[in-house]
């Protein structure tokens, strides 16, 4: 039986961005990340040794997201990475990060980078 694992509206401050100013004062960004998985045996037992840890899964996205990055490309990417890395039972990732108000000469809620990759 196969299910999703959904994160959303993590917030972060950190120090992503290309110009100067944003990896110095840094900005909030918004995370929303979804693993797929199969959830029988964790359905079956009702035990967190048989199912995708919702602290685990926060804890990498914020190990990547304090690591600054010029693009949020590369922030995504790293963060897939690593769950693909430390979580062998996923078997896809949806990951969206939001950069709020972004420094691009105009009124912007949020510029955003979304990425859906398959383990391979």
């Amino acid at each position: 039986m196969n299910g999703r694992i959904t994160l959303e509206g993590l917030e972060f401050h950190a120090f992503h961005g290309v110009y100067p100013h944003e990896r110095e004062s840094g900005n909030w960004f918004e995370v929303d990340i979804s693993v797929e998985t199969d959830v029988t045996i964790a359905a079956q037992t009702d035990s967190l040794a048989n199912a995708v840890n919702y602290e685990t899964l926060f804890r990498l996205v914020k190990n990547e997201m304090e690591k600054p990055s010029h693009l949020l490309e590369k922030v995504a990417g790293d963060i897939i990475e690593s769950v693909f890395t430390l979580l062998p039972s996923v078997t896809e990732v949806y990951l969206k990060i939001s950069k709020i108000n972004p420094p691009i000469g105009g009124k912007c809620k949020r510029a955003s980078v979304e990425i859906r990759k398959k383990r391979n």
